[in-house]
């Protein structure tokens, strides 16, 4: 008697009859599946949000994004809100762009800076002199007067919060974040630190939470607040040019140029091998369940991972060897159709939802306050310890103490942003890979020195000079920035990829393969070239402007 054929679950299944049809998923299913999809994907976008929402330096006014917006409702009420929205689409078309650069080549957007100049003319190294590190200077200075900013920033939070703490004695609380960075991942790892993303994704949202209490106990006539985001003419005819021009230059920040077209090279769908050289993967959070060891296992990798703190880890996704880009290509064409739309929606949503909206949140509240209630026109804060003061005595103590919490939050988050931005920019331009210990503690030091210096020797009068000191440093930076983003971006041989099948073949096609041009098109060109123009002539307007202030004062 012949013994019975055991069938395998293969051959089951190719003896399924081929008529039967899979069961059709209904909407409410898909919409869930592609939320969940997006979800892997979310964590760029808020990141870059924070730089546009952060108590640093403008670049084009000698207040960050608090005191400008602060100013600017107190002097013109609601007018300013099409200001704040219009920058607001500056940073996005930017930012956007920098993320289809870092996803399309893999490469961010120091490193593309590095291929354009280190190898051009017959006289290379005299060139990489004159143009690549003097532009690479200008974007390590920039960061560390960003940085500088956003310690300042927070030091005056902390200042509010706890009026017997002494100014340097917040710059120096604030300064030890920089060890919290360490415990989160490396941000800038083959994999997202999700552990980083979604710490920066609470804070973003308790700011969001803390100015809309405190708005909201705020009389508000909302219909003039919506009709602000329409264009007034009487924001150039009554003087209020200088405070626009102000608002838009506090809204673009090189540094989260840099960071966000590193972030969008990493591998969020898993679609890469990951290299085994450095720990496995130090921010995997894969967890071995059926090891009778657990704890032991969670224990040496902690140590595992605080010991990588002091090491020099392996390249980041974004680095290359090469000096040109001739010689290399860009990611395949199903990594980047994985990754390059999620993140361009992502970007958009988290700066229109959270960097748009605090803004406008901020110059409602000092509109509100200081332009339509109790104050009156020309009463408005000149600092943020005045708009302090002021929001305590018209609005109560709760809302003043809720605004302290929200320049807290904002500093401290948008200072986790520029240290990893520094690192980022140095292995970009000049292949500078170092130990997190050393890279952020070295970026944080070369802005507590001049913060301490002028705490402690000058107190709160000498803050408003050296935000101005390095409010000229940024203002020459992003001209220098975005001109490379701009031209990559429009650049076919810099934005295409090879297409494949699933069995990782090329498509035949007449040329013999079949490439796929991810390059702005002529309208994007002109947009982003326009965009361009006007930040460097406001930038030329407005130091224009505080040379004749000076000269005449």
């Amino acid at each position: 008697m012949d013994s019975p054929i055991k069938e395998t679950p293969q051959q089951t299944f190719q003896e399924l009859p081929s008529a039967t049809p899979l069961p059709r998923k209904s909407a409410w299913k898909r919409a869930w599946d592609f939320t969940l999809l997006h979800i892997k994907h979310t964590g760029v976008g808020v990141v870059c949000a924070v730089a546009y929402f952060d108590p640093s330096v403008a670049f084009l006014f000698p207040r960050g994004n608090w005191s400008t917006n602060m100013q600017g409702g107190s002097e013109y009420g609601y007018k300013l809100l099409f200001i704040v929205l219009m920058s607001g689409i500056f940073a996005i078309y930017l930012q956007v762009l920098a993320c289809r650069l870092g996803c399309v080549t893999g490469v961010d957007l120091a490193g593309h800076t590095r291929l354009l100049l280190y190898r051009r003319t017959n006289h290379p190294r005299l060139f990489r002199w004159l143009t690549l590190y003097p532009l690479y200077v200008v974007a390590e200075v920039a960061i560390i007067a960003t940085d500088l900013a956003e310690l300042l920033g927070s030091a005056i939070a902390l200042c509010l919060l706890f009026p017997k703490l002494q100014l340097w004695q917040g710059v120096l609380i604030t300064a030890s974040d920089v060890f919290l960075v360490l415990l989160l991942g490396d941000p800038l790892a083959k994999e997202p630190a999700r552990l980083f993303e979604v710490f920066i994704g609470f804070m973003v949202i308790a700011i969001l939470v803390c100015m809309g209490i405190v708005v909201g106990r705020v009389d508000i006539v909302w219909a003039k607040t919506f009709e602000g985001y329409l264009p007034s003419k009487q924001v150039f005819t009554s003087g209020g040019l200088y405070d626009a021009i102000g608002i838009i230059g506090a809204t673009v920040m090189p540094h989260s140029l840099f960071l966000g077209s590193a972030l969008a090279t990493q591998d969020r769908m898993k679609m890469r091998a990951l290299d085994d050289d450095f720990t496995k993967n130090p921010n995997s959070t894969e967890s071995s369940l059926d090891s009778p060891t657990r704890s032991k296992k969670m224990l040496a990798e902690m140590k595992t991972s605080i010991g990588n703190f002091f090491k020099t880890p392996p390249p980041s996704a974004h680095a290359t060897d090469v000096t040109r880009h001739s010689e290399r290509e860009n990611n395949p064409y199903d990594f980047v159709r994985a990754h390059v739309y999620h993140g361009i929606a992502d970007m958009t949503i988290s700066l229109l939802g959270f960097a748009v909206v605090i803004n406008s949140l901020i110059l409602i509240l000092a509109s509100a306050v200081f332009y339509y209630g109790q104050a009156g026109p020309g009463d408005g804060p000149a600092s943020l310890f005045d708009a302090y003061d002021l929001i305590q005595s018209y609005v109560g103590k709760g809302a003043a103490t809720l605004f302290a919490i929200a320049l807290l939050a904002s500093g401290q988050s948008a200072s986790f942003i520029a240290t990893i931005a520094g690192q980022a920019v140095a292995e970009g331009f000049v292949k500078w890979r170092v130990s997190a210990v050393v890279s952020r503690l070295l970026t944080r030091a070369l802005a507590i020195i001049p913060s301490m210096v002028v705490a402690i020797a000058i107190g709160r009068d000498g803050i408003d000079a050296l935000l101005v000191a390095s409010q000229v440093t940024l203002s020459v930076a992003l001209p220098f920035v975005t001109f490379p983003l701009l031209y990559c971006t429009g650049s076919k041989e810099i934005m295409k990829c090879r297409k494949t099948v699933k069995d990782g073949e090329v498509l035949d096609t007449e040329n013999g393969e079949e490439w796929v041009d991810f390059s702005n098109g002529l309208f994007s060109k002109a947009v982003g070239w326009i965009i361009w123009l006007l930040i460097l002539l406001a930038n030329l307007y407005v130091l224009f402007e505080m040379m004749i202030s000076s000269a005449q004062g």
